[in-house]
């Protein structure tokens, strides 16, 4: 079955896989190549996967999206992933990054809060022009 794990910026993973373990919200659940189709959340954590060409397990670690699994294809939607072979990197990895895109996150929402306020402002003093 082929396993694509997409962001909004990239395709972080795109190939072919003989088994996958994902977590969902009531817990973890596996995948094979003719399993059933269907949709489920995917909370925090790491995908496991193996690569149909062998060799070791494979890591994701991803912060919340979905996972559809439609024939052959299992799409995962998340807003940030990591791929990685060494469980130990890549939580130091996960750490840095995603500490890094959440304090962006922040930074990006204080500019809105900022900006929605000075506009509010604006507003307010062409009420008492008119007036």
């Amino acid at each position: 079955m082929r396993l694509r794990v997409i962001t909004p910026k990239e395709v972080c993973v795109d190939r072919k896989v003989t088994r996958l373990v994902a977590e969902a919200p009531d817990g973890f659940f596996g995948i094979r190549p003719h399993h059933i189709g269907f949709v489920t959340q995917l909370v925090p954590g790491v995908l496991v996967f193996e690569p149909e060409e062998g060799g070791a397990d494979r890591f994701v670690a991803i912060n919340s999206g979905t996972l559809v699994k439609c024939g052959e294809d299992v799409n995962v939607a998340v807003r940030g992933a990591i791929e990685g072979t060494d469980l130990a990197r890549l939580r130091e990895r996960v750490e840095t990054e995603f500490r890094q895109q959440e304090e962006d996150e922040r930074e990006a929402r204080s500019a809105l809060t900022r900006l929605e306020a000075t506009m509010i402002r604006r507003f307010r003093d062409l009420e008492k022009v008119d007036r």
